[in-house]
């Protein structure tokens, strides 16, 4: 059972940040720990405010962790400005799991910048570091200095531009297009790419859905031999939570995802 750490903000509602990170890890196999980087008063509908504690005690959580616990594996979320993205890099320098997997959230699903032009440049510093990426498509398009892709084909071009610019795997995700398909792709840096179509499930329940999908594919890999396996695993599984997410009636806007469809549907069944 691989040991996988979640650094990112909180979410009370349950649904994105540290609390999607360990129930993506328990629904995958793992056992999840999580460092805050920040506490976020948030919920269904949207964030209201964000306190970031002082980096010596985020410091203090990090070394409190490894100086006791053998990590297999780091999820990194919402690391929100240049002193937290500093704090921790200092510590990945001593202390560097065999996987690591950064979502770089620099840029809201409507398009809204979350970080200033230098919490970006520090964060660009990181990539090389990751051997995963998975950043929505604005996202994707800020890393590649390129508009918002508008076909899944730009989508593709600027994935391998970055994977090759920073040499890492850059997961592709097609969900922010529209359209019946949502598809995903895995681009190495030696320009390989693995593809996995699927149908768009008709939901407007996927609150967490880019948390929730890194912390299992940092959670997959240690399990499995390569990471498009663990891409196809993951792909799988969060398709089945999208698809039960309605029937978890959680607020009364985007609400989350069913992180333990499949479990729940196992123990209960017959």
């Amino acid at each position: 059972m691989p040991r996988v750490l979640s650094i990112a903000g909180t979410d009370p509602t349950g649904g994105a940040g540290i609390h999607a990170d360990l129930k993506s890890i328990a629904a995958n196999g793992g056992y999840g720990m999580a460092v805050v980087t920040a506490l976020v008063a948030q919920n269904t509908q949207g964030v209201r405010s964000i306190h970031v504690p002082p980096m010596s005690f985020l410091r203090e959580q990090l070394d409190a962790v490894s100086d006791d616990v053998e990590i297999d594996a780091i999820k990194l979320g919402m690391l929100g400005n240049t002193d937290i993205i500093a704090t921790v890099s200092d510590w990945l320098a001593a202390h560097r799991p065999p996987v690591l997997v950064l979502d770089p959230v620099m840029v809201a699903s409507s398009g809204h910048r979350l970080l200033d032009a230098e919490a970006e440049a520090a964060l660009r510093q990181l990539l090389p570091l990751a051997d995963l990426i998975t950043p929505n498509m604005p996202e994707l398009a800020v890393l590649a200095d390129a508009p918002l892709a508008q076909s899944w084909d730009e989508a593709l071009a600027q994935a391998r531009q970055v994977a090759s610019q920073y040499q890492v795997h850059v997961l592709a995700k097609g969900g922010h297009l529209g359209g019946a398909q949502a598809p995903d792709a895995l681009l190495t840096p030696g320009g390989l790419q693995s593809d996995y179509p699927a149908a768009r499930v008709p939901t407007r329940n996927t609150h967490g859905t880019g948390c929730s999908y890194s912390a299992a594919l940092a959670t997959l890999r240690p399990q499995l031999p390569s990471w498009a396996e663990a891409v196809a695993r993951a792909k799988l599984w969060l398709t089945d939570s999208i698809a039960h997410a309605d029937t978890l009636n959680v607020g009364q806007g985007h609400g989350p995802i069913h992180h333990f469809a499949r479990l729940w549907r196992a123990q209960f069944a017959g």
